[in-house]
């Protein structure tokens, strides 16, 4: 909770801007929030330029780019082409990460239980009530599992996390995509809902029992027990930075229209199974020319020198030639005159 408040005075203080500096506005996903965190404070410093950024979800991101109140939506869950265009926007991919269980358990460590797909949708469905059952336990012959109840803690507003979450548990159970379905909110069968990443990871640190799922600088900075996974390739792989760049290796943003990519469930024997990236959103004939192009300056800046602050929080940074891609896109697609 202590780095949440210093987390949020950094962007606070990161929007008091100079006379000559431009405040540069955006709404949206709480996965990356520690990270844009991160280098507003330190753009602040190198150009006294400021970032005014509300950490508020994907869902209210979009909705809040649409209805034109900030220069720029966050979203983890991408818009397609076809959406894109129809709004007027452009998008690109600013930084990719990982979503990871997390658990509070007594006595159990960060790494020392493992669930696959099939498993950890079961219990998000209901289907699985104690951390005994004997599909966990099976998995882990070697942990002494209580017969507690499982807490499922979920995402209750409109969140990119839950829908590359969904998306990975559509895909490692036919009865989840039947039933339950992808998307920034679903119908979630049990469990009680809290607001943002931040939201999930304090509920899970105050509840014997609990299960979530937040991104992985937020199981992290919170000391929260995260779970190992069975990834596709049916090996066990713990979250870790080279987890995710495995994952993110297969990633071809060089064809995907509208830099529409879903990372989850990736092949590779050391892939983690739950990588996401996390996307900007911006029109291409903005209403106010000079904050948009403030805000061009700044995700540039951050694709050339906020990388090292990126990895330090467990982020991955966009590969060179992603980001050569991208910013031919703000020259086509984002006007900057």
């Amino acid at each position: 909770m202590f780095l949440k408040t210093l987390l949020g005075a950094t962007l606070v203080a990161a929007s008091v801007t100079s006379a000559a500096a431009a405040d540069i506005s955006g709404a949206g996903a709480t996965f990356p929030y520690p990270i844009y965190a991160k280098w507003a404070d330190t753009y602040k410093k190198e150009t006294g330029a400021g970032l005014n950024y509300q950490s508020i979800g994907s869902g209210a991101g979009i909705k809040q780019i649409k209805a034109k109140t900030v220069t720029f939506g966050a979203t983890d869950a991408p818009l397609k082409a076809k959406d894109l265009d129809e709004a007027g926007l452009a998008q690109f991919p600013m930084v990719m990460g990982g979503i990871v269980p997390v658990v509070h358990l007594n006595g159990v460590k960060a790494d020392e239980l493992t669930l696959d797909g099939k498993t950890l949708a079961d219990i998000f469905m209901g289907k699985i009530k104690t951390w005994n059952d004997p599909a966990i336990a099976k998995l882990n012959p070697d942990a002494k599992l209580p017969a507690t109840a499982i807490a499922v803690i979920h995402r209750a507003d409109g969140s990119g996390t839950t829908f590359n979450f969904t998306d990975y548990l559509a895909k490692a159970s036919p009865d989840w995509k039947d039933k339950v379905g992808v998307a920034t909110s679903v119908d979630w069968p049990v469990g009680i809902g809290a607001k943002g990443n931040d939201g999930v990871a304090n509920n899970v640190a105050g509840t014997e029992g609990a299960l979530g799922y937040v991104e992985y600088a937020y199981a992290k900075q919170n000391k929260l027990a995260w779970v190992d996974m069975i990834n596709k390739a049916g090996k066990k792989v713990m979250p870790t930075v080279e987890a995710f760049q495995t994952a993110a290796a297969n990633a071809d943003w060089a064809n995907a229209p509208g830099y529409y990519l879903i990372l989850s469930d990736q092949a590779g024997d050391k892939s983690w199974p739950m990588t996401a990236a996390t996307f900007i959103l911006m029109y291409k004939k903005p209403a106010d020319m000079a904050a948009s192009n403030e805000a061009l300056k700044f995700f540039g800046w951050a694709y050339d020198k906020g990388t090292e602050e990126a990895k330090a929080l467990d982020y991955i940074p966009m590969p060179a030639n992603v980001v050569d891609l991208v910013k031919k896109t703000w020259a086509k697609d984002i006007a900057q005159k």
